[in-house]
């Protein structure tokens, strides 16, 4: 994948983990994510070394701007490490799990509100975790290739990492849709959807990079926008209509009603979709990113977030949906509650509103 061009100068593993490497050129300071046997899922020492490197360049008056890209064939960043954390939650450790979101969520604040500008290369697979890093930079760049989703319900669990507020930014109900279904989208889904601002050829990336060192970090979105290609038309946005109509229902079980009388076939595969997943999550997830679209920035989804993570995430569905997607594989998760119907809304409500260990 060309966004594993190596760096020019002076690369190194960041402090505290070979998985992440770092270095620095004209301006420009680079972090790359190392792990592509794994998609360059983000562990807990990944996190702490991107966030520890982030603020030591927050004040060196040499680094004008950061650049986040992952190494391997595949993709930018498959996500959190969610097999480490249902193990955790399994093995009577929920601390751990919730240690784990709570550094997740400030390094994605972190990016969200970092004073230098913050370009993202999100060429293949970004999803979850890593729509948090890659999608909240303040240059988010797609290609052709890249494959982007917040699968969390297929998991037990709901959109977080910032996915909320950007759902709840995403033109009338695409938003919803992508939650409940963990839809994925294509480069240009994703610049119709605001989770991206630029789309390149993937062919291009080195060069790009290179034109970002050449700048010195003095206009990243300039230089980004100058490798920008008309992307192809968007299959999401194509589907508008029928999405509008029918995710503006008030409940989880009113949409799938209304899916489920459209005359469209895909509107019954986004219905048969959303059975499939955790109904819990699913109905916690509906609630969360529509109250998202009262939030003001990133931050304030990001501590609604860490609210619901601190109910949800402790859960026996989080465990089950790990097991049945990530480790057995067998894609037979059994849900607890297992219909939609007995969902209780009281719960969706407490869990919205936990009250996290500590402050994020």
């Amino acid at each position: 994948m060309t966004t594993s061009t190596p760096n020019t100068t002076n690369t190194t593993p960041a402090a505290g983990s070979a998985n992440v490497l770092v270095s620095a050129a004209g301006g420009l300071g680079r972090i790359t994510l190392n792990r592509p046997a794994a998609i360059n899922a983000l562990d807990h020492a990944m996190i702490l070394a991107i966030t520890r490197q982030l603020d030591a360049w927050r004040t060196d008056d040499t680094i004008r701007a950061v650049l986040l890209t992952g190494n391997g064939e595949r993709g930018f960043c498959a996500g959190g490490d969610v097999r480490a954390m249902a193990r955790d939650s399994r093995e009577g450790r929920p601390q751990g799990t919730l240690a784990y979101l709570r550094d997740e969520y400030r390094l994605d604040r972190l990016i969200a509100s970092y004073p230098k500008p913050v370009v993202s290369l999100m060429d293949g697979i970004a999803m979850g975790g890593g729509i948090g890093i890659g999608g909240n930079a303040s240059v988010r760049v797609v290609t052709e290739r890249s494959r982007l989703a917040m699968p969390e319900t297929r998991i037990g669990f709901a959109p977080d990492a910032g996915g909320s507020f950007l759902l709840s930014r995403a033109p009338g109900q695409l938003g919803v849709h992508l939650a409940l279904t963990a839809g994925t989208m294509t480069g240009a889904d994703a610049i119709g959807a605001g989770f991206a601002d630029v789309c390149t050829a993937s062919e291009r990336l080195p060069e790009l990079v290179e034109a970002l060192q050449a700048d010195g970090g003095q206009d990243p979105q300039a230089v980004a926008r100058a490798f920008a290609a008309e992307p192809p038309p968007s299959p999401l946005a194509a589907e508008r209509a029928w999405i509008d109509a029918c995710y503006a229902q008030g409940s989880v079980l009113e949409i799938l009603d209304r899916l489920r009388s459209r005359a469209e076939t895909a509107a019954h595969e986004a219905a048969e979709e959303i059975l499939r997943h955790a109904p819990r999550a699913v109905s916690v997830a509906l609630e969360l990113v529509r109250r998202a679209r009262s939030l003001p920035d990133a931050s304030s989804a990001l501590e609604a977030e860490w609210r619901m993570a601190s109910g949800l995430a402790v859960l026996p569905d989080f465990v089950e949906g790990v097991r049945a997607q990530l480790i057995d594989k067998d894609r037979a998760p059994r849900w607890d509650p297992a219909r939609l119907e007995d969902v209780d809304a009281d719960e969706v409500e407490r869990i919205l509103a936990t009250a996290p260990p500590e402050p994020l």
